[in-house]
This record gives structure tokens, C-alpha cells and sequence, in this order.
């Protein structure tokens, strides 16, 4: 697995992007004020995790769907909560408020979504919500988690099962091989360069892919069996690029993507 960009490094790029892409300025800069509550958020975990002198928890020896510590997370939903009240768009901030009177109904929203339970059917404030907070939770039970054998290809994240949200291409031997990111634990894991995620097809007459001029490193890569698509950050054009916060500063190319009548396969963390 390719290492993971630090929150320091992900901040630092959105920060770029909001001065380079404008029109994409509001997604960035609240996915800044996010970013910055998981990197305090991953930090607590961290030394909430050295306090307890390594015994066991459930952050080990047990299935990634069984290794949410509720206890130790839940007490900081609420200032989450409040993070997205201060920086989300009207609608979303709203929700935020009204969620943070709603402890009981919080533990069932984080449980339900960890274990995939009803999780495609939360309403999309919900799946933000859930999603965003526990991110940084994912990735450090990821970190510990033994890397998976790779057994072909699989369409979903070999740790947690979830969809992948973007595409990586990175150079090798003279050619550029695939791999994908996980929406909730980032683990990176290989794919076949020439398939659909979402249907397997493999028929290059079937598979499309469009890049536009100002965004000369992403592309999208879509489906026309399934009307799938998803994200592509081709970093031997930009080897500067962090791939979840790339595709995040692309939103022509979503509104292409629907206009032709494509969905998405995973949305991002700002969920479009």
C-alpha cells in the first residue's frame, strides 16, 4: 500500500487548489475546516491509544466490522457535529444542529454505518456525517491491520469492504498501473487498469474516458455498460497531486460526468 498522505499534506494541498481552481473554493474550504478536525480527531485516538498502555481494545485482534470503540469516539461527535454547523453549507449545517441534541440516535447512525448496517439507506447528512467522523478512526485500525493477500481483482476495500472513491495511476516498468482508494480507511489497493469497478466489463469499446484541459492529470474514467464512472489522478502528470483532495477540485468534470448521463461509484468526503 502506497503511504498515506498526512492530514498536514492534504490540508496543504486543498489549500493550493482553492487558489488555483475557484470555482471549486467552497468544496475546499470546507473540506479544510473537516480535514482539520480529523487530524485533531486522529491525534486523540492516537494518544488515547498509547494512555492505555497497549492492552488490548477494540482496535485489536478483532474484524474491522467488529473494532468500532464507541466509547472512546462518540464523546466527540457533537464538537464534529459543531465543526460542520460553523463551516457546511445552510442546509447541511442545519442537520449538524439539529443531530447534536441527538446523542442515542448518534451511536446508532456511527454503529449502523461502521458495520454496513442499513448504511445505503441513510439519508445523504447522515452518510456525510458518519463518513467524515469516523475517517480517521478507519485509517488508524486500517494502519494496524495486516495487509490483505490480493486475490484478483476486487471492486471493494480488501480491509473494510467499502467502495473505492478515486482512482490512482502511478508509474511502472516504462507504463502506468491502477489502484484505487478506499472512501472510508484510504487503504490503496491494485485494480486491473482496463475494467469497470462497478460491472467488471472489460470491452474497450465500452469503457470511456474524458479529461479536460484544466485538469490535464484527472480524468474520468466511465462505463457505458453500467453507467458507472469514477475519478482517475494520474500522477506521472502531477506528482504533486493527493488524490483524494484532486478529485475534490474537479467539479466540471462531475457535472460532465451527469450531464452524460453517468453515476457515480462512491461520492467523495463532501459527497459529489
Amino acid at each position: 500500500m502506497a503511504n498515506r498522505p498526512s492530514f498536514d499534506h492534504r490540508i496543504a494541498r486543498a489549500s493550493e487548489l482553492v487558489a488555483a481552481y475557484p470555482a471549486s473554493a467552497q468544496v475546499l474550504n470546507f473540506y479544510i475546516a473537516i480535514a482539520r478536525y480529523q487530524k485533531a480527531l486522529y491525534g486523540f485516538i492516537q494518544q488515547a491509544q498509547k494512555s492505555s498502555g497497549h492492552r488490548p481494545s477494540a482496535i485489536d485482534y478483532r474484524p474491522f466490522a467488529d473494532s468500532l470503540d464507541t466509547a472512546l469516539l462518540l464523546p466527540r461527535f457533537a464538537g464534529f457535529l459543531n465543526v460542520v454547523k460553523d463551516n457546511a453549507p445552510r442546509p447541511l449545517a442545519s442537520i449538524a444542529e439539529q443531530r447534536v441534541a441527538d446523542s442515542a440516535g448518534c451511536e446508532t447512525l456511527l454503529r449502523n454505518f461502521w458495520q454496513r448496517s442499513e448504511s445505503e439507506n441513510l439519508p445523504d447528512a447522515d452518510a456525510f456525517f458518519a463518513r467524515a467522523f469516523l475517517q480517521p478512526y478507519a485509517e488508524f485500525v486500517a494502519e494496524r491491520t495486516p495487509a490483505p493477500a490480493q486475490t484478483g481483482n476486487t471492486a471493494t476495500c480488501p480491509i473494510c469492504e467499502s467502495e473505492p472513491v478515486v482512482g490512482v495511476l502511478r508509474e511502472e516498468n516504462l507504463g502506468a498501473k491502477r489502484s484505487f482508494i478506499c472512501s472510508l480507511c484510504s487503504y490503496e489497493w491494485d485494480f486491473l487498469r482496463a475494467m469497470c469497478p462497478g460491472c467488471g466489463e472489460d470491452r474497450s469499446d465500452a469503457l470511456a474516458t474524458f479529461v479536460a484541459e484544466e485538469f490535464h492529470h484527472v480524468r474520468v474514467e466511465a462505463c457505458d455498460t453500467c453507467k458507472v464512472y469514477m475519478k482517475t489522478v494520474d500522477l506521472t502528470r502531477n506528482g504533486l497531486a493527493i488524490p483524494v483532495v484532486d478529485e475534490l477540485a474537479t467539479l466540471p468534470l462531475t457535472l460532465w460526468a451527469e450531464e452524460h448521463g453517468y453515476t457515480k461509484l462512491q461520492p467523495n468526503l463532501m459527497a459529489v
